[in-house]
């Protein structure tokens, strides 16, 4: 990290936006920079829209409105003061945890708006290469004070949800004695506890550095804390619960990059100057991706909770048509803002008062949705989201028992993981689109690559939603298919695609010294994190490796019974799998790989490790995660037993065919790398006249007269007297 008190990266001294004056100290000071001959006065706005003198004001009264609409949509559902069969935690906590929670969901908005402002919107600087501007700086700062509020506010939600959850005031004994039970044993002190570690980490990191690279990390730090919030909602062993968590992580995370990221340009509009135009558009952007992803979880979330149209006239239902209505409104405005407010602002920098007077009113749309999203969150939906009673196999799975498998049904049962559908989907169709806008300038892209792309996207779908989905938790075997093809099936095609290569071709290339997304790709694949991880002997222990952490470890049996560790388990082998063969097939720019003759034998001793491991899990007389298959109703030790040695021998069987086909590509990357270097060569030596080839000759010439010369008539003998 950088020396926060090193002049030479003081941000204050760095360019990227405007020079900081005395009103950067306080946002809400009117903007002392001189006039500028050559910008036009702004003109009046209409009369009838009342001009905006302190946007600030109004942003920070949204909170409390927030509360009140909070307040007022839980008294109207009548769970204001929820009755508890563990008992009453009193008013303070009744009250008070929800409050908590719209300060707390308001905080962490911000902090992840300017972030993201940061690292992916604002200009940057090329004075000191790598240390953050000074509108960057001044976001960071901003973040700071709101990480602050987001960890004394989880502090209070935390304290809160465990008095709730125990069901005893804060000054009981009863509370005393179960706080630390409740906070270290119980799903949702646990995923609260993880939030605020996250917190931390973020808020100690943005204390001490500068470095572009480092608010980064802290912007990514900053989502993941908002992923264990997402299992606090929802009870283990509910109907539908993997979706439900799935859905609500992606709503979190579009719901404050939207609305904290809109508040974060607000706040920075004096500190970017003439660049407010770009940035707007940028925000724009992540808006609308912003904007989909709230659309669409906020469809999944209310199908798993309404059982139909009927329930939308419950209490319940009408606050989520207040949600839908603001969803509806924020859609317009950001129609507005991309067809008439932003070529207007990149045109006349100066001419903010349009786009803050539009921004801000959809801040307050914003807060009122926040509000009543904090009243959907503790009102009792239509659908209940309890623990399923009375069917074990339902409660552990999430979705009704499949009939028995057979091979036909591996491929015509589904059941949806709506998220990684969505990702399939989205992955494969940005993905052609970018192919037909190359195309459409004139430049070419192999159909080759774009086939395995999406036929790696099918076969993601496939192994998160089809078969091997529905069955891979009801026997060992299948659970195996899906691993295979997670692992050695689906990163291979995806590698081939070459995704990175594309995008830097389609994305655009920033020109203020800030980094989008092509900036941070080059970033990341020219780091020496990604040179150490791709290292052939580091990327061949993280793959074959990992089998054995997972299978011979409580891992298995946690992403068997945990959410959260089944969404470790293919996110980690889809990562880990792509890095190996990212390594050894990859066409994407990056370190230096190694030699072909190197990746055949790292290809050769991955093989050779999956067959013992095949044959490890084929031997063993331990039934793997025994509780699961209990809790199935598995009581026959030999059947499980007999099951998990034909896992193993889907595990040696199958990582063979996809290794097979690698090496073949291994092979023809080979043969098309020295048709390369061979043409190469053939220009080289017609533009010089074979100089290389001339030399060559020469040289061995010389060799040839001196070893001639060593080789002449020595000093005469006794014999030749």
């Amino acid at each position: 990290m950088a020396d926060a008190t090193n002049p030479s990266t003081d941000p204050s001294t760095l360019s990227g936006s405007t020079a900081p004056d005395p009103s950067a100290l306080d946002p809400s000071a009117p903007d002392s920079s001189p006039p500028d001959p050559a910008r036009p006065d702004p003109s009046p706005p209409a009369p009838w829209v009342p001009r905006v003198r302190a946007p600030e004001a109004i942003m920070l009264a949204s909170v409390p409105l927030a509360v009140v609409v909070m307040l007022v949509a839980l008294t109207a559902t009548g769970d204001l003061f929820p009755s508890s069969g563990l008992g009453d935690p009193g008013p303070l906590v009744s009250i008070g945890l929800p409050v908590a929670r719209v300060l707390h969901d308001a905080s962490a908005a911000l902090t992840i708006g300017a972030l993201l402002a940061a690292t992916f919107l604002l200009p940057g600087q090329e004075i000191v290469p790598g240390v953050a501007s000074f509108s960057q700086w001044w976001a960071v700062r901003i973040a700071r004070w709101a990480g602050t509020a987001w960890l004394a506010s989880g502090l209070v939600v935390f304290v809160f949800t465990a008095a709730n959850t125990i069901g005893a005031p804060l000054d009981s004994p009863t509370f005393a004695r179960t706080f630390l039970f409740v906070a270290t044993e119980l799903e949702i002190g646990q995923t609260l506890l993880v939030s605020l570690a996250c917190v931390v980490v973020v808020l100690h990191i943005l204390f001490l550095t500068r470095r572009v690279a480092w608010i980064a990390a802290a912007t990514a730090i900053t989502v993941v804390a908002l992923l264990p919030l997402a299992l606090s909602g929802h009870a283990a062993g509910s109907d539908e619960h993997g979706n439900a968590v799935n859905s609500l992580a992606v709503h979190l995370v579009g719901v404050t990059a939207w609305a904290g990221g809109l508040v974060a340009v607000i706040l920075l509009r004096r500190r970017v100057g003439s660049e407010i135009g770009r940035v707007v558009a940028r925000y724009s952007v992540l808006a609308g991706w912003a904007f989909g992803a709230v659309a669409f979880s906020g469809i999944v979330n209310a199908s798993l909770r309404l059982s139909g149209p009927a329930d939308l006239l419950a209490p319940y239902g009408m606050l989520i048509l207040v949600k839908a209505s603001a969803l509806v409104l924020l859609g317009l405005a950001g129609a507005w803002h991309r067809r008439r407010v932003i070529p207007r602002l990149d045109a006349e920098p100066g001419r903010r008062g349009p786009f803050i007077r539009l921004a801000v009113a959809e801040v307050v749309v914003m807060a009122i949705a926040m509000g009543a999203s904090v009243a959907v969150s503790r009102s009792e939906p239509p659908v209940s989201q309890e623990p399923i009673v009375g069917d074990a196999r339902r409660r552990l799975l999430g979705f009704e028992y499949p009939p028995d498998v057979t091979p036909l049904r591996m491929f015509t049962e589904w059941h949806i993981d709506w998220v990684w559908a969505a990702a399939s989907v989205v992955g494969a169709v940005f993905y052609v689109r970018s192919v037909l806008r190359l195309r459409a300038r004139g430049d070419a892209w192999p159909l080759g690559r774009t086939v395995a792309w999406v036929a790696g996207c099918a076969a993601l779908l496939w192994a998160t939603s089809g078969g091997p989905a529905v069955y891979g938790q009801v026997h060992f075997s299948t659970h195996m298919i899906q691993h295979m093809t997670l692992m050695m099936v689906v990163p291979p095609l995806l590698v081939l695609g070459g995704p990175v290569l594309l995008a830097l071709r389609v994305l655009p290339v920033r020109s203020d010294g800030g980094r989008g997304l092509r900036e941070w790709m080059l970033a990341v694949v020219h780091s020496r994190y990604l040179r150490v991880l791709s290292y052939p002997a580091v990327a061949g222990v993280l793959f074959a490796g990992s089998l054995v952490a997972f299978y011979f470890t409580g891992w298995f049996e946690w992403a068997m019974f945990a959410h959260e560790g089944h969404v470790v388990m293919t996110v980690h082998f889809l990562a880990t799998g792509y890095l190996f063969f990212w390594v050894l097939i990859g066409v994407d720019p990056g370190p230096q790989r190694p030699t072909y003759v190197l990746r055949l034998l790292l290809l050769l001793a991955t093989l050779a490790f999956h067959a013992f491991f095949g044959l490890a899990i084929m031997s063993s007389a331990t039934v793997l995660a025994h509780p699961w298959w209990t809790g199935l109703g598995y009581a026959d030790t030999a059947a499980l037993l007999a099951d998990q040695k034909v896992g193993g021998g889907v595990a040696w069987s199958t990582g063979e065919i996809p290794a097979v086909l690698v090496a073949l590509a291994i092979v023809a990357q080979w043969v098309r790398s020295d048709e390369r270097a061979a043409k190469r060569y053939d220009r080289r030596a017609d533009r010089d006249g074979e100089a290389e080839l001339t030399a060559y000759n020469d040289r061995l010439s010389r060799l040839g007269e001196r070893d001639a010369a060593s080789d002449g008539p020595g000093p005469r003998g006794p014999e030749h007297s």
